[in-house]
């Protein structure tokens, strides 16, 4: 069956689902957030939602309450990925309104559930399609779907994975009429949006701590008095040294364990090799990275 499609969406996740969509439906509106200034310049620039839309000749709003003035149709449906804000009970009760959510619910409900399944170290994951509430990700289920979580999977890969499987499932669930979905079961866990200060890497963490955290989110340690972006460092948890001191091989040694750097981005420069970065240091034996965000 093709649906009329309302698309309430924003980041380059939702992009895939979006496309998915307008191969297979009538997306007629798209909703998203507004505009946001970005770089020195301060030019407005639309979210990659609102450009992908235009593209295809879509309506954008970024109003919900555009939605009160379409026509009723008992086939239309909106469809939510990453939209940024909580839906209001009226707009919800204008037509079905199904989320594609990146957890095996109820395991992390919330902003952040990729970064924090990588970060607590769980082995697996998923995609639900769930029925949305007014209450945050504590719908029924309609379908679900799950992707092991692998130890070269960083945030971004395994977005990337995340949001294909989400919008194939939504294409089987959308082919038929809905149904009723199933009501989680079992201990909600909460995915709390990233705080600034969850990048600062504390050596006084474990070595694996620290090679979780780098795949989940973009990491910085402090060496100097500068700021040292970590993008991808290796685990040797059988390692041992001297707590925040760092080698001239780029092993940095943790609480417990000790991580070898493979990328970095030294302040006011690009990423690099840490065998490059570390070359252009002298005497790094005499370095240690702070314990303490400065």
């Amino acid at each position: 069956m093709k649906r009329p499609v309302v698309f309430l969406g924003t980041p380059e996740a939702a992009v895939t689902v979006l496309e998915s969509l307008v191969a297979h439906h009538d997306v007629e509106l798209v909703v998203t957030q507004p505009d946001k200034k970005r770089g020195r310049g301060g030019a407005l620039i639309p979210s990659p939602i609102k450009s992908a839309a235009l593209a295809h000749g879509i309506s954008v709003a970024h109003d919900l309450d555009v939605l009160k003035s379409l026509s009723d149709d008992p086939n239309r449906v909106a469809v939510v990925v990453a939209y940024g804000r909580i839906i209001p009970t009226d707009i919800l009760m204008l037509q079905p309104t199904i989320n594609i959510h990146f957890s095996l619910l109820p395991r992390w409900r919330g902003a952040a559930p990729v970064e924090r399944a990588i970060m607590a170290g769980d082995v697996e994951t998923g995609v639900c399609i769930m029925e949305v509430e007014p209450t945050l990700d504590t719908g029924g289920v309609y379908a679900s779907r799950s992707t092991v979580i692998s130890d070269s999977d960083n945030a971004a890969t395994l977005t990337t994975r995340l949001a294909q499987i989400g919008a194939d499932l939504l294409l089987e669930v959308l082919e038929s009429d809905l149904g009723e979905p199933v009501a989680q079961s079992g201990e909600a866990t909460y995915a709390h949006k990233i705080d600034s200060t969850e990048r600062f890497i504390s050596w006084q963490d474990t070595s694996t701590d620290i090679w979780r955290r780098t795949r989940a989110m973009s990491c910085f340690a402090i060496l100097g008095g500068k700021r040292i972006g970590v993008k991808e460092v290796l685990d040797l948890p059988s390692r041992s040294g001297s707590c925040a001191s760092i080698t001239p091989e780029g092993v940095v040694f943790a609480r417990y364990g000790a991580v070898q750097l493979v990328t970095v981005q030294p302040e006011g420069k690009g990423a690099m090799p840490a065998t490059d970065w570390i070359r252009g240091l002298h005497g790094v034996g005499d370095f240690r990275f702070a314990e303490e965000m400065q």
